[in-house]
C-alpha cells in the first residue's frame, strides 16, 4: 500500500498540527541528567500532565534500585528516577509498545543548560534530540491515532524511562514486562540527519573487577606482598587480546594504586563488552570470567566481579525486517527521501525489546546529531515528519493486525 487514503490523511493532519516544538522547548530547558533526581521528576510531572490528555492511566513507575562499585570498591545501591507508564485499552486485538526515555546525559552542573538556534529550523540543546522531541513524536502520533476509526483496534503501552542513558538498569525489568506480547514496538531515538534508522546493533555489557591483593613495603619485603595494580594491568591486557570481528572490548579504567613505597593492595578495573551476536556475547562473558579466575590464580589475589550485559545484541531477523520495510514504505507514502537502515555500534532500548522476540524500530524519532555532545541539534522540520511517519505506521499495523 503506497498511496493514502482520506482518513490516513485526516489522521496525518492531526500528528502534524500538536505543538511539539513548544513542548520540546519547555521540556528540554529543564536539566533531567540521569543522576540529577529533582530534574527528572519535574519533567515526569509535566510528562504525565501531557500523556494525560490520551485515554487510560498514567502513573509514575518507582525506579529498581541499582548496584554501583565506587572508586574504593564498595557496593552500593543508586536510586533513580520514576519511570512513566501510560496503558491504553490492553484488550485490543494489536498491542504496541512505544518507548523513549526523559533523561540525558548531562548532569544537573554540567555547563550545556540552555537552548539557542544555531541556524533557522536547527535547534540547539540539551536533550533536544536525544530524547525530549522524540517524546513529543510519541505523543503527537498517538493522540492522532486516538481520532482515527482505527483506534479501537489498536492497545499500547508507553514507557519513558529515567535511566536509558546509564543502560536502564533501573527500568529493564519494567521494559520486559510491558514488551511480552506486543505485535511491534517503536522506540524513539532520534535518526541521524539524513533520516537514515538503525538497524542491527551489537549487546553491551559493563564489568567492574575488584582486585584484593595484599599490602607490603615496596623495598623491604615486595615479595611478601601481592600486587592488586599489576593484577588489573594483566587483567586489562588478556581482556584486550579478545577482541574480535564479534566482540569489541574497551577496558576503560583502572581505580587503585598506593605510595611509591607500598605495594598496593586494591584496584578496579572497568571493561565494557560489545558482542555482536547472541552466541559471541555467551562467549565472550565466558572468556571474561575465565581471564577472571586465571588472574586470581597466577597473581595469588582475590577477584569479584560485578555487572553483566545489559543490553543483548540486537541482531535483524525476520519480523524486525518486515517492520523496517512498512516504516520505509510509509515513508516513500508520505514523500520522504528513501528511508535507510545501517547497523551501528550504539545500543539503546531497542535491544532490551529485541531479546524479548518482539520486532522494534527504535530510531524512529525527529533527524537531529552531535548527540552526548554540547553540540547537540535537532531539525525542526523533521517533528512533523515524524509524527506522521510515526501515525501511519501505526494505521497500517492496526489495518493489517500484524506487521
Amino acid at each position: 500500500m503506497t498511496s493514502i487514503s482520506a482518513t490516513e490523511t485526516a489522521t496525518l493532519e492531526r500528528a502534524a498540527d500538536a505543538p511539539m516544538l513548544a513542548q520540546v522547548e519547555r521540556w528540554a530547558a529543564i536539566n533531567s541528567g540521569t543522576g540529577n533526581l529533582a530534574g527528572l521528576k519535574n519533567v515526569a510531572g509535566l510528562l504525565a500532565d501531557s500523556f494525560a490528555a490520551l485515554p487510560g492511566d498514567v502513573r509514575l513507575v518507582a525506579a529498581v534500585p541499582v548496584e554501583s562499585v565506587d572508586a574504593a570498591g564498595r557496593v552500593s545501591t543508586i536510586q533513580r528516577g520514576d519511570h512513566l507508564h501510560l496503558r491504553v485499552r490492553p484488550d485490543a486485538p494489536v498491542q504496541l509498545l512505544l518507548t523513549g526515555h526523559m533523561d540525558t546525559v548531562f548532569a544537573a552542573d554540567h555547563p550545556f543548560q540552555s537552548l539557542k538556534w544555531l541556524e533557522p529550523g536547527v535547534l540547539n540543546g540539551p536533550g533536544t534530540a536525544d530524547m525530549k522531541a522524540g517524546i513529543s513524536v510519541i505523543l503527537a502520533a498517538l493522540t492522532a491515532l486516538e481520532a482515527s476509526p482505527f483506534a479501537d483496534r489498536v492497545g499500547y503501552d508507553v514507557m519513558i524511562n529515567s535511566d536509558e542513558e546509564t543502560g536502564s538498569h533501573a527500568s529493564a525489568a519494567l521494559i520486559a514486562k510491558l514488551a511480552k506480547g506486543k505485535t511491534a514496538a517503536l522506540t524513539y531515538e532520534p535518526a541521524l540527519p539524513d533520516g537514515t534508522l538503525a538497524g542491527a546493533r551489537p549487546g553491551s555489557g559493563n564489568f567492574s573487577v575488584i582486585i584484593h591483593g595484599l599490602s607490603a613495603h615496596a623495598g623491604r619485603n615486595p615479595d611478601d606482598g601481592r600486587n592488586a595494580l599489576l593484577a588489573a594491568a594483566d587483567l586489562t591486557l588478556r581482556l584486550a587480546a579478545l577482541k574480535s570481528p564479534e566482540l569489541k572490548v574497551n577496558p576503560a579504567k583502572i581505580d587503585g594504586g598506593s605510595p611509591n613505597n607500598v605495594v598496593p593492595d586494591q584496584a578496579i578495573l572497568r571493561v565494557n563488552m560489545r558482542p555482536s551476536t547472541p552466541e559471541a556475547m555467551i562467549e565472550a562473558e565466558a572468556a571474561l570470567r575465565a581471564a577472571v579466575a586465571a588472574v586470581s590464580r597466577d597473581h595469588d589475589v582475590h577477584c569479584h566481579l560485578h555487572g553483566g550485559f545489559n543490553r543483548p545484541p540486537k541482531p535483524l531477523d525476520p519480523a524486525a525486517t518486515r517492520l523496517f520495510e512498512l516504516v520505509r514504505d510509509c515513508g516513500a507514502a508520505l514523500g520522504l527521501p528513501p528511508i535507510r537502515w545501517n547497523a551501528t555500534g550504539g545500543v539503546c532500548d531497542g535491544n532490551n525489546i529485541a531479546a524479548c522476540g518482539i520486532p522494534v524500530v527504535d530510531t524512529m524519532g525527529p533527524r537531529g546529531g552531535a548527540i552526548h555532545s554540547s553540540d547537540e541539534f535537532l531539525i525542526v522540520d523533521s517533528l512533523a515528519e515524524r509524527a506522521q511517519l510515526s501515525a501511519l505506521t501505526m494505521l497500517r499495523i492496526a489495518e493489517r493486525g500484524m506487521v
